[in-house]
């Protein structure tokens, strides 16, 4: 412990001997002095603080020094009644403000004690708690204005974690003020309490044990009281307009004189209304001309000042910003960070602003947050941060989606409508701006609030915009996934796999897979829509045929045998049976006889009239299995799975096509079409 930490333990020790143990005139002396100096230095860093967090230790300060003040009472209080002497610098007090009128005197500490308790420890107290209360209040919304800013990619982690830790650290200190302020409003009536007893009682001794009289008693006691009230209350004056300070302080860029300085001198031309005022003033009433002339022309020239150095500080701010803005223009910086290329970006025109705009209700930014949230979970990949801002290019009402900087889907809102989409029997009396559902490519219309609940009551989904972009962006981030997963997203998933499994990512990689082929596999699994949340199985698989091949097309195959559960829920209901269309044999062996090995790893060389034959035949069953109501998966063997994959994922990017393998030994299969050669 040091010698600083010593200090502290010592100055509370003190306040204790204080309170128990008669002190020498001397030593009060000193401890008045002290008194008085903590207070200056504690007001003069209050006005000198740019943030209350600055002087976050002020309120345990405020009740250590309420505290010593307080023993610094009891101290003086034995000496006044028992010696009827308090040191040097009571007496000094009382003598200097009394002078030679006692009542004088009492008046002056009067007015110091209602200046104290009536204006500063009732408007700090006031202040703290409405400070407590709505800092408290405003948690939730700047926790969340942090989130949105960490999602637009505006702040790091880093920054965002420290905001967080801030805006604690602001609730505890603003309810530590609000009960500290408590201690400052029992302080101010102690001092009152105290003064009186020392007054009644002094006056009591005086005759009694010293046999004085009245007037001698009086004189000499209310002397000494006041000088004690005096000594006590000045720095307690100090305190309480700290407190006021600091409760009443608000973030800003410099400390209290700086801010008072700039702000009430920020307007030049009212201080030449001031004077002119003043001046008016000694002309039109008895008061003294000469001494409104002074007043009103020191105003007028403070404002003359103000005004030429305001006027001189703008020409150097142009001159900087044209100089930075050519430095700028001829820096190589300036277009390297043109480069930068944005793993998703969602663009809108300026009539779709209050979508974004918090200000205006728009909560797509929480949005936002909560799609990455729910992908995280869905797809088992952290989405990169979503760059979000408007373009005057775009129409008004347009959005587009980006992925690494191309425009991969767009769509239309109109925010005083709501989507509604048929339910297969459209009813007429509804009527709209016929568009198209963007996520899904449905059929829709674009209905006003009056037919918002007809459409309901008829059948039809209704949808409000922020939804519906919502439900485009998830869709367009999932089929992009395998796009959004580099080798930099792929290193993250493996550090944090390698947290609980070690060993087992040890065995995977460096040796004897790199990270550019894991990222090959995720990709592969993310293309179809398999999550890999499941990071233990998939790494499993990876480290037992890892070293048997160097064709990753071929390990993730394995690797989605080994997630068949996963993958058979994702595709079946819980107690129906699975309906799939199934490739036939003689179609199997046709695809196989085409398949080509080279030492790069195989693929299919099919001619053109049989790949074109086999692409329809499966659309045909495909759309009839829709038409029936299920959904298409098609089932094949797992020789010529990926295979089939390469041939029909332009064409139908969106079928599944499983393996035999795939599936849990547990479902019922059921088949409703199949894809003969």
């Amino acid at each position: 412990m040091g010698a600083r930490e010593f200090s502290v333990l010592f100055g509370v020790i003190l306040i204790v001997v204080m309170l128990i143990i008669p002190l020498p005139t001397v030593i009060l002396d000193i401890l008045i002095i002290v008194n008085i100096s903590l207070a200056l230095m504690i007001i003069l860093i209050s006005m000198n603080t740019k943030e209350p967090l600055e002087f976050s230790i002020f309120p345990t300060l405020l009740l250590l020094v309420t505290l010593f003040r307080l023993g610094l009472n009891v101290s003086t209080t034995r000496s006044i009644l028992g010696n009827a002497d308090a040191g040097n610098v009571i007496d000094t007090f009382g003598s200097f403000v009394i002078g030679s009128s006692v009542l004088v005197g009492f008046v002056v500490f009067l007015i110091l004690i209602i200046i104290q308790f009536v204006v500063i420890v009732k408007g700090a107290e006031r202040v703290s708690e409405v400070g407590a209360r709505f800092t408290l209040d405003a948690m939730p919304g700047k926790q969340m204005s942090i989130d949105a800013d960490l999602n637009a990619g505006m702040i790091s982690e880093h920054e965002a974690k420290a905001r967080r830790e801030k805006i604690e650290q602001e609730a505890d200190f603003y309810g530590s003020m609000d009960g500290a302020s408590k201690f400052v409003k029992g302080d101010a009536i102690a001092g009152i309490v105290i003064v009186i007893i020392n007054m009644i009682f002094g006056l009591v001794i005086g005759m009694v044990e010293h046999g004085l009289s009245v007037g001698e008693s009086a004189s000499t006691y209310t002397l000494l009281t006041v000088g004690d009230g005096l000594v006590s209350q000045i720095p307690a004056l100090l305190v309480s307009t700290a407190t006021g300070i600091v409760v009443t302080r608000a973030a800003s860029e410099g400390n209290l004189g700086h801010d008072v300085t700039k702000q009430l001198f920020a307007y030049p031309t009212m201080l030449y209304v001031a004077g002119g005022v003043i001046f008016l003033l000694g002309v039109f009433t008895p008061i003294h001309v000469v001494l409104t002339t002074l007043v009103g022309g020191a105003l007028a020239i403070l404002g003359y000042v103000i005004s030429r150095s305001q006027h001189k500080m703008i020409e150097e701010e142009v001159d900087q910003e044209e100089e930075m803005e050519e430095e700028n223009n001829h820096s190589p910086e300036n277009v390297v960070s043109l480069l930068t290329v944005d793993p998703i970006e969602f663009e809108f025109g300026y009539g779709l602003i209050p979508l974004a705009d918090t200000n205006q209700g728009g909560d797509l930014l929480d949005r936002v947050v909560m799609i990455r949230r729910q992908l995280a979970l869905e797809m088992g990949m952290v989405v990169p941060v979503i760059r979000i801002r408007d373009n005057i290019q775009l129409q008004p009402n347009e959005y587009v989606i980006k992925i690494r900087g191309n425009e991969v889907s767009h769509g239309e809102l109109y925010l005083d409508h709501y989507m509604a989409m048929s339910p297969g029997v459209d009813d007429e009396s509804i009527t709209g701006i016929e568009t198209t559902e963007p996520a899904f490519g449905l059929p829709a219309l674009w209905i006003g609030e009056e037919f918002k609940e007809q459409a309901e009551l008829s059948g039809y989904t209704v949808v409000d915009p922020p939804s519906v972009v919502s439900t485009h962006l998830t869709e367009i981030i999932k089929s992009h996934a395998h796009e959004l997963l580099g080798r930099e997203e792929t290193k993250q998933l493996v550090d944090h796999l390698k947290e609980s499994y070690p060993t087992l990512v040890e065995e995977v990689t460096p040796n004897p897979l790199t990270l550019g082929e894991i990222q090959k596999v995720l990709s592969n699994l993310l293309k179809e829509k398999i999550s890999i949340r499941n990071l233990p199985t998939i790494f499993e698989t990876l480290a037992e045929y890892g070293q048997l091949t160097k064709d990753m097309t071929l390990v993730t195959e394995y690797v989605r045998q080994s997630l068949s559960r996963q993958i058979t829920k994702q595709y079946s209901q819980s107690e129906e049976p699975m309906y799939v269309v199934t490739v036939g044999g003689a179609a199997e062996k046709k695809i196989a006889d085409a398949v080509q090995q080279t030492e790069h790893g195989n693929y299919l060389a099919m001619n053109p009239e049989d790949s074109q034959q086999l692409i329809d035949t499966i659309g045909k069953e495909a759309e009839r299995v829709s038409q029936m109501g299920y959904t298409p998966v098609l089932l094949c063997s797992p020789a010529v799975r990926m295979y089939i994959r390469q041939l029909v994922e332009r064409v139908f990017p969106q079928l599944p096509i499983l393996s035999y393998n795939e599936l849990d030994p547990t479902i019922e299969i059921q088949s409703v079409g199949v894809v003969n050669a």
